[in-house]
């Protein structure tokens, strides 16, 4: 009894010997392979095992997360029949058989074959039983809006980088290596979902009608410096970023291209005459269609003369000459002062990526430079610029600082974003209100009356602007006849709740009037009823 008693427990000892190697021999010889390309393949995309702080609008729509994808990947050394696998690979996964092939010829254990492969792609390679052909997971980024914002979100590389946008701006707080914030750091962005939604629409739109070749739109807050939205065209889409074949299209060319605004920029010709009194809304002079500055003639659009004006009508019918005459009664050295106080020699601040020029030409203080100057030619400038020095007209002559970061959340803390207003005025609240005034007849009495929402004031200016040969990288001096056109407004306009900015570069339209100005109306319109602002027309 007691032989067939250890008998029993040495027969229960073999048995669970046979197991244990019988799985060691399954994980270190048959399977040996795979798990040893997997913790290769694991090692060289370790970085996707860190958390990526996610991103988000300001109502909590997702714009880029964290997600997990299924991939295939093949062990080289062990596929038998490489040229039968690669065909069966790539009627699968919808590849190309050569490129298929040359991967697994490769002599390693490690070879990704396709990344992020759906579910149905998934079923077939389980039931393949392919040789040497592997199923893991990986960690990776998601843009779930596709096209949308994408200039501004940027995307994550395949080494796990951000890149471009926020994405590559904030890529040390998003990888939680900040010494500011440390851990998963998610940023919650001030834009606004369905506005953004709209103005992308607008776009989309314009290069439909207008045959666009690109284009923004910017909204912003004016009293606190809040970007509600960004929009820019053309745009890519960042969960296929590799396939973008104009490297150019990953700038954001609201804050990182220039133009030149035009007409757009004689509402700060008059502030400067109203702020300095030498000049009033009233104040006359005669137009006799061109200003003839030492050997050139600056002329009217159109050639067009307009005789006795005020400088009201000047702005309600876009008189050159006009601007010329305010800014002559300014001078040359106040005009400069001015120009800089509204922010066009400095960057605006704004927590993205973004450029600025000093406008080196302009200020070497040539006479036909500041006549040119005085209706927006000649001085260059982003579009985000343009919005900032609107946004003092529209907040009594105070500037903010734009900004896109509501807040910052991390497991333990929240950071939010505070409105920066600089303590001196550009201009006082009187010049700011007989400006819009000015402004609003633009729309009632002007050229841009198709900028109008009924039951509401609307402020705003248009601008058209040959495009310069430089800027079209053209070895030239001169302009071609391209033409940027724009619109900016406000409304309401004597209690400013947003600001827009409506840029379009070389529309199939003679001016902005018939390009800009129905895009702002209708985004107008839109952000009113989305926002239930009471109407200030009884």
């Amino acid at each position: 009894m007691k032989n067939g008693r250890i008998n029993f427990v040495l027969f229960l000892t073999l048995i669970s010997g046979a197991i244990v190697i019988a799985r060691l021999f399954l994980l270190q010889v048959e399977k040996g392979d795979y798990y040893k390309a997997l913790a290769q393949g694991l090692q060289l995309n370790q970085a996707a095992n860190v958390e990526r702080g996610e991103i988000y609008f300001k109502g909590g729509e997702a714009l880029a997360i964290n997600m997990e994808w299924n991939l295939v990947f093949a062990s080289p050394l062990n596929v038998n029949n490489k040229e039968e696998t690669a065909n069966i690979l790539a009627d699968i996964l919808s590849l190309d058989q050569k490129e298929v092939l040359e991967k697994l010829q490769k002599d390693n254990l490690y070879e990704v074959i396709k990344k992020r492969i759906s579910d149905e792609e998934l079923n077939a390679i389980t039931g393949s039983g392919l040789e040497g052909i592997h199923l893991a997971k990986e960690k990776g980024r998601y843009y779930p809006q596709e096209t949308m914002a994408s200039q501004l979100v940027g995307f994550v590389d395949a080494d796990k980088q951000g890149r471009y946008g926020l994405e590559g701006y904030y890529n040390d707080f998003l990888q939680g290596r900040s010494l500011e914030i440390q851990g998963k750091t998610d940023i919650y962005l001030t834009l606004d979902y369905p506005i953004q939604f709209q103005a992308e629409k607008l776009l989309t739109k314009a290069k439909e009608n207008l045959k666009i070749e690109g284009g923004e739109i910017i909204v912003a807050d004016p009293r606190t410096g809040k970007i509600l939205a960004l929009a820019n065209f053309p745009n890519f889409n960042p969960n296929l970023y590799n396939e973008a074949t104009d490297l150019s299209v990953f700038q954001n060319s609201a804050t990182q291209k220039m133009f030149e605004p035009g007409s757009t920029f004689k509402p700060f010709t008059m502030a400067a005459g109203i702020n300095e009194q030498k000049i009033t809304p009233k104040t006359v002079y005669v137009d006799t269609g061109q200003v003839k500055i030492g050997s050139n003639i600056i002329y009217n659009y159109g050639e067009r003369v307009y005789g006795e004006r005020t400088m009201t009508e000047v702005l309600e019918k876009s008189i050159n000459t006009g601007a010329v005459f305010a800014e002559q009664q300014v001078g040359h050295s106040l005009f400069k002062r001015y120009v800089e106080k509204f922010g066009f020699f400095r960057p605006t601040g704004i927590d993205i990526q973004e450029i600025y020029s000093e406008n080196k030409e302009f200020k070497k203080g040539y006479e036909f430079n500041f006549a040119t100057a005085s209706f927006g030619q000649g001085l260059e400038m982003t579009p985000l610029q343009l919005l900032k020095a609107y946004c003092v007209i529209a907040n009594n002559g105070k500037m903010v600082k734009p900004y896109v970061i509501d807040k910052m959340v991390t497991k333990d803390k929240v950071v939010e974003t505070k409105t920066e207003t600089e303590e001196n005025s550009v201009v006082s609240s009187k010049t700011t209100y007989q400006l819009t005034a000015m402004l609003v007849s633009v729309i009632e009495n002007g050229y841009a009356n198709t900028a109008k929402v009924p039951r509401y004031y609307v402020a705003g200016k248009t601008g058209t602007a040959q495009i310069s040969w430089a800027a079209l990288d053209q070895n030239k001096k001169g302009y071609s006849e391209e033409t940027w056109q724009s619109f900016v407004g406000f409304a309401p306009a004597f209690n400013p709740q947003f600001v827009i900015l409506v840029k379009l570069n070389n529309p199939q339209a003679k001016t902005a009037e018939y390009s800009a100005v129905p895009i702002f109306q209708e985004l107008a319109r839109y952000i009113i009823d989305y926002y239930q602002i009471p109407p200030d027309i009884e």
